[in-house]
Formats: structure tokens, sequence, C-alpha cells
């Protein structure tokens, strides 16, 4: 491989030939039918489909660093609680989070300042990381209570806070 695209490449041909294809084409046919969502951090370490053993058309999955939830996230998981039926929404912190530890230093420049912002609010004087990724969630999820609350088409939809150990790769439910 010479270079990052090369090893994408490799990887979709190795995907191409090893993948469920059945699967592939019976979601791109049928459409698809996830049985939950999981809004999770970006870090590379943390990958739902692997953590929950779930393959294509699974999972409805939304990443952004830091769990940290704004209007396009939340129009995401409306999106496939209301109109793809799933009726589980996880929002899934893990340890060893950059994002929490980036509020925790109080460390942020550009960009990365408005995620570490949402996360100090969210776990105000926790010093803790591990803790502090729990408050963090346990914010997420309350933000998610609140906005659909009077949702007509998501009174039956569960919302639920979990933390993924990276070391162990065991899921605590809060």
């Amino acid at each position: 491989m010479t270079n990052e695209t090369d090893r994408l490449n490799a990887g979709n041909a190795y995907y191409l030939a090893h993948g469920d294809a059945a699967k592939r084409i019976e979601t791109a046919e049928h459409g698809q039918h996830p049985y939950a969502i999981v809004i999770c951090c970006s870090d590379s370490r943390v990958i739902p489909e692997q953590i929950f053993h779930a393959g294509i058309g699974d999972l409805f999955v939304i990443r952004i660093a830091g769990n940290v939830l704004d209007r396009h996230q939340l129009g995401s998981v409306e999106y496939a609680a209301a109109h793809l039926g799933c009726k589980l929404v996880v929002l899934l912190g893990h340890t060893g989070c950059g994002a929490v530890g980036a509020a925790l230093a109080g460390e942020a420049e550009g960009y990365i300042a408005d995620l570490v912002t949402e996360i100090r609010q969210a776990i105000g004087d926790e010093r803790d990381p591990l803790l502090a990724a729990k408050r963090n969630v346990l914010h997420g999820v309350e933000r998610l209570q609140r906005a659909f609350s009077t949702h007509p088409k998501m009174q039956n939809v569960t919302i639920r806070g979990a933390i993924y150990d990276i070391a162990s790769g065991a899921v605590e439910w809060l």
C-alpha cells in the first residue's frame, strides 16, 4: 500500500469479496429497517457494529466527537425513529474520550472549542475522566428526552445511555 487511498481501496475489495452481499442487496432493494439508533463518538476505537455484533441495516449510527448533540444529530434521530421505526436510542460514550479529556484539560481551539464548551456544561465540576464521560452521556440522554418528549411519533421510543470500555470491550448501561 502506497497511501491511505490504496488502503481504503483494498478494504473495499475485501468487503466486496467477503461481506454480506445478500443483505446488502436486500437493504438496497427493500430499504433499511434498523432496530436501534446508536449515537456515539467519532473515535476510531468505538465501532458500534462490532461492539454490538450487528450487520448491514441493523443499526442507524450517528457519530460525532464527544457525543455532542445539535439540531443535525437530533434530526437524524428523529428520522430513524419516526420514519424508520427504531424503538431504541442509545447514547454510547466511552472511556479514553479525547473530547472529554480536552474539556477536562480546558484546552481547545478552532471548531473543537464548540465541542468542548458543550461537554464542559455537561460535566460541570467533575474531574474524574470516567465520571465525566458518564455525566456527558447522561446530559445527552436528558437532552434527547427533552427534545422528543412531545413528539407524536416517538412516544414509544426508549432512550438509554451507556459507556463502552475501550480496553475491555464491555458496555455498561447507565
